[in-house]
């Protein structure tokens, strides 16, 4: 790769921001625990909207997404899977604690992932019209979480800076709570502000 030479660097690492922070001698904590979210498409020959859907540009609707742990930082799909983020997850971080604390929320969530009659049924609550064999199975995307080692989910901004030399130059950003794409133009701002504070700019 190229060499890119810099007085100050700022990491946005999404899936990877522990793993990055740690390269410059941060505390290990939050990790990242990736959880995928599947998303419902409407079945194209039965179109309909409401207001829990979400339209695309594309004409398509979304419904969901739902939350259930990815077996690898980039499982998009339910089987994608990667023994060393795994034992990352289940040994570092505080899933098993987030796990007991929230057991049959996310054996529900897993149940429903599994079985969509399952997921159509809970969206009958919203939409008593809508059925099983007006929706598909739709893309899914991978949300990096904040996790403590106590098992809490981390919803708000985590900035950590490294040590030494080198590491005091260094702004990683390892939690940007969501919507961080739709919010993305005032989440910039708060890391300049943050950069300008951390490097006396």
């Amino acid at each position: 790769g190229e060499e890119v030479q810099c007085q100050y660097a700022v990491t946005c690492a999404g899936l990877y921001s522990d793993r990055i922070s740690e390269l410059s001698g941060c505390n290990p904590n939050p990790r990242i625990v990736p959880f995928r979210g599947d998303y419902l498409v409407p079945d194209s020959r039965f179109p309909f909207l409401g207001v829990h859907f979400t339209p695309r540009m594309d004409g398509n609707i979304w419904l969901g997404p739902n939350a259930v742990l990815a077996f690898k930082r980039e499982g998009y799909r339910p089987f994608d899977f990667s023994a060393r983020d795994i034992m990352d997850i289940m040994i570092k971080s505080g899933l098993i604690k987030l796990v007991f604390q929230n057991f049959s929320y996310g054996v529900n969530e897993m149940y429903k992932a599994c079985f969509l009659s399952a997921t159509v049924k809970h969206l009958q609550k919203f939409i008593p019209e809508i059925t099983i064999s007006d929706i598909l199975r739709g893309p899914a995307g991978v949300r990096a979480q904040a996790l403590d080692k106590d098992g809490n989910l981390i919803d708000d901004f985590v900035f950590d800076g490294g040590v030494g030399d080198i590491g005091n130059r260094i702004l990683h950003v390892r939690n940007a709570p969501s919507p961080a794409a739709t919010s993305s133009l005032a989440i910039s701002g708060m890391i300049v502000d943050e950069v300008q504070q951390r490097f006396k700019l």
